[in-house]
């Protein structure tokens, strides 16, 4: 498919849907980087949760690139969330300064420039390693060429001071994380690129271990003009590490992995010479860190809960007889373990559960979660960094926090929802076993966030959690 040299109004709305549709879908990774300025994991909630303030505004508006990118600034700039939210109304607004009929290179690039005063005004106190460090970057990088051209230096710059920040902020370089508001601003500029290059997506991923390394394995896709030029570039990347492995799809394209501790050099490099999709960095330890390991147990029905709790790090145990053999199975190799029962077990099970893993000789914690989604919000505190009572209080404190309700007649849900809302809340969790019509929940209350989630297994038909 051909680059489009300019975005018209449709594609504007079509490059905001993408990216509303990859933060909300990244949101919990997100959140999972968010160790600065305050450990409060919400950053990529925010962040999505600004995004569809911005795009709700924005549906509907036929007119130009301008008249779209007004809407999803005064969108963003209302329903901001946070710090981060923020800074993404105001980038919004650089693309809105900036935009013409049509939004061409050079309107991406005065964008990206004016987004970069907004957003230093917007911040009292502008820290290096954070997202202003990642908007600058893409902002000097994308200095001419057409919308694919400038795109694709934007998105290239702003990977890789990404993958810097560890080396700016000692509190990422501790935790072994990226910076959670600079991650969030790439998916953004992919999802531009993806719209400008007509790409399911384009998609730039960089993770953090509990490592003080900036030690990095580096992943990615490259097709080449030619087989002659593979081998050039293949032969030019052992310069910059080690461990290179090339996985050839056909002559001029491959799948390569390579260790470096210089992503930042590699990744302009590759770009400048063929086509990337699928970058993907992950901090690796220099050596083996002797941490104690800590474990989080959920209990859960097996089916689409247990997979989301996998996906947020927990390990999950199904309910049954063999719960206490499950348990200790499942922390073969932790020493530490914080179990959440979710309403699952009995007063006398958690007794015996403690007991078996204090004859297992490991130290447990029990956080009392009396629901799913109770577990759902402790888990999303979860901070393995900190000792093990430290963490659990957190995660208690959360479960704590959510108000929930269930229900067996699904007719009832809109109206519960709004009886649980009209006492205050953002964020609305829903586990459900029926269809439910989410886009009309998200009309009647624009200004919270909704999370629904597929379920099996549970006593209702329905549960509700309000935060």
């Amino acid at each position: 498919m051909a680059h489009l040299t300019s975005l018209d109004g449709e594609a504007m709305l079509r490059w905001a849907e993408r990216a509303t549709h990859e933060l909300a879908a990244r949101r919990m990774e997100i959140n999972a980087l968010n160790v600065f300025p305050v450990p409060d994991s919400d950053t990529g909630s925010n962040m999505a949760h600004t995004m569809e303030a911005a795009l709700t505004q924005a549906r509907g508006v036929t007119g130009s690139a301008r008249d779209v990118a007004h809407a999803l600034a005064a969108g963003a700039v209302r329903g901001a969330r946070g710090n981060s939210g923020v800074v993404l109304s105001q980038v919004l607004r650089g693309i809105a300064h900036a935009a013409g009929e049509e939004i061409t290179g050079a309107d991406v690039q005065a964008a990206l420039h004016t987004a970069v005063t907004l957003v230093d005004r917007a911040i009292s106190d502008p820290v290096e390693g954070t997202v202003i460090t990642v908007l600058r970057a893409a902002a000097t990088a994308a200095h001419g060429g057409n919308l694919a051209e400038v795109s694709r230096q934007a998105v290239t710059a702003a990977a890789t001071a990404l993958a810097n920040t560890p080396s700016q902020l000692e509190v990422l370089r501790e935790a072994g994380v990226v910076d959670a508001g600079g991650q969030g601003l790439v998916v953004l500029l992919e999802a531009l690129l993806a719209e400008v290059e007509g790409n399911p997506n384009v998609h730039v991923e960089v993770l953090g271990e509990a490592a003080k390394s900036v030690h990095l394995e580096v992943m990615f896709h490259l097709t080449c003009s030619t087989p002659a030029q593979l081998e050039h570039v293949v032969g030019q990347l052992r310069s910059f590490g080690d461990s290179l492995m090339v996985a050839r799809e056909h002559e001029t394209a491959a799948m390569i992995h390579i260790h470096t501790r210089q992503a930042g050099p590699l990744i302009e490099y590759v770009f400048g010479v063929g086509a990337v999709r699928g970058l993907h960095l992950e901090t690796l330890p220099d050596a083996k860190v002797d941490v104690p390991t800590r474990a989080v147990i959920v209990v859960a029905p097996a089916g689409p809960l247990a997979d989301l709790y996998s996906q947020a790090g927990a390990r999950v145990i199904n309910p049954g007889s063999e719960v206490l053999y499950d348990l200790i199975a499942a922390a073969h190799d932790c020493g530490e373990l914080i179990l959440l029962p979710n309403g699952f077990l009995s007063r006398r099970e958690l007794v015996s559960a403690e007991r078996a893993a204090l004859a297992a000789e490991r130290t447990i914690m029990i956080v009392p979660t009396a629901g799913l989604i109770n577990g759902i919000a402790a888990v999303a505190v979860h901070d393995p960094h900190q000792p093990i009572a430290v963490d659990a209080y957190a995660m208690a404190e959360a479960a704590r926090e959510v108000r929930t309700k269930t229900l067996d007649v699904p007719d009832e849900l809109a109206a519960a929802v709004g009886s649980m809302l009209a006492s205050d809340g953002e964020l609305v969790t829903i586990l459900t076993s029926v269809p439910v019509d989410g886009d009309e929940l998200r009309r009647d209350h624009p200004e919270v966030e909704f999370d629904i989630y597929p379920a099996e297994g549970m006593d209702h038909m329905i549960e509700i959690g309000v935060e």
